[in-house]
């Protein structure tokens, strides 16, 4: 494999760990961990961190789709891979 492919693979790898990253601490350490804290803020009634553990991290996975999406079809173009 070419270098530049390489390149292009090692910047794919970077951008899906660094969205995973995201997730995790919105799913985990918002809704689980950070709960207590959060719970001090409300948001429509309820607390933010029952709201994080129900709604926000599924709002923000969705979210990160939508930047993959976003930022693959960046790097395609740069590395002269898209369809």
């Amino acid at each position: 494999m070419s270098n530049r492919l390489e390149e292009y693979w090692r910047k794919n790898i970077s951008i899906v760990i660094s969205l995973l990253c995201v997730w995790a601490v919105v799913s985990y350490f918002c809704g689980i961990f950070f709960v207590v804290p959060l719970n001090a803020i409300k948001i429509g009634g309820f607390p933010l961190g029952f709201w994080f553990a129900q709604q926000g991290s599924i709002i923000v996975f969705v979210a990160l789709i939508f930047i993959y999406y976003r930022v693959m079809n960046k790097l395609d173009r740069e590395y002269d891979v898209h369809e």
